[in-house]
């Protein structure tokens, strides 16, 4: 995935927030700006979508895109709030950007998230055995990694980790997720800013931003989907990734969005019920009539 210009950053924002009215209506609490994280740079927030209900309920990280270096916790807040009208808390954070922090910056912050929605499980309703995770383009690569590493990848970043809950997930779901950056040209430097070089110079860290690179077969199903036209980041990237998911005995679903490119994908309204349907499947959330 190459660095989108401002243009089409901006417009992924715009129609995050369309994204928004098309939420289905359900009975949910929703809390903002909750502090999940202290870094020196400030404090990193999140969003909260909690089912009414005495729950527990399956929790699912929600993670923007924007290319790791803008977009909000607000960009998919209306698939968050369809997550908790189907019984499941969402948690949509924010994460450091790059330039100003590199990878592994902004896994580092998912993998804290997740460890504060199991710390703080009870207050929102979370099962501590059933998290998940949805994010779109940069933010569809960050929970995917989250599906595929553990603790002896030295992703987890700078914690007690022998005092920590898990960061590891049940599920994962999201759509443009670019999925494997070890066969980046040598000399490109379209990632620079966000991995701190071009490969020949930083070969080590595209393997670790690779979600490819840590499949195994202990891994949480998967599901992806992806604009048939999207020439951002090749189709071949999240295909290639299920592949490898599914010859190790993992359930990985794929989903095309016909006719459209990168940005609209995500406003396609069969993708985004195709995950939530999975994310609840695969953690067992109640339905709307259940409830």
């Amino acid at each position: 995935m190459t660095k989108p210009s401002i243009f089409l950053v901006k417009l992924a924002v715009v129609v995050g927030c369309i994204v928004c009215s098309t939420a289905s209506a359900g009975k949910y609490q929703a809390y903002y700006g909750e502090v999940y994280a202290e870094r020196d740079s400030g404090e990193l927030k999140a969003d909260l979508y909690i089912p009414e209900g005495d729950g527990p309920f399956p929790g699912v990280l929600v993670v923007h895109g924007g290319a790791w270096y803008t977009g909000t916790r607000a960009q998919l807040s209306g698939f968050a709030q369809m997550l908790a009208s189907r019984g499941m808390t969402a948690v949509a954070i924010s994460y450091r950007l790059a330039p100003t922090h590199r990878f592994p910056a902004q896994i580092e912050d998912c993998k804290e998230a997740v460890r504060w929605m199991r710390s703080h499980a009870e207050r929102l309703k979370i099962d501590p055995n059933r998290v998940g995770g949805f994010g779109y383009s940069a933010g569809a690569q960050l929970v995917a990694l989250l599906g595929t590493t553990d603790e002896a990848d030295g992703l987890e970043g700078p914690v007690n980790l022998a005092n920590s809950p898990s960061t590891r997930l049940q599920a994962v779901a999201g759509g443009g997720a670019p999925c494997d950056f070890r066969s980046f040209p040598m000399d490109l430097d379209m990632l620079a800013f966000w991995l701190g070089g071009t490969r020949r110079q930083q070969a080590e860290q595209y393997r670790l931003a690779s979600p490819v690179e840590f499949v195994s077969s202990d891994d949480p199903p998967m599901f992806s989907f992806h604009g048939e036209k999207d020439n951002l980041v090749p189709i071949e990237s999240p295909v290639s990734m299920c592949e490898s998911l599914r010859r190790v005995g993992v359930s990985a679903g794929f989903h095309v969005v016909p006719g459209v490119g990168h940005v609209f994908a995500m406003l396609d309204r069969t993708a985004l019920e195709k995950c939530a349907a999975f994310l609840g499947e695969n953690m067992q959330a109640e339905s709307d009539n259940d409830r």
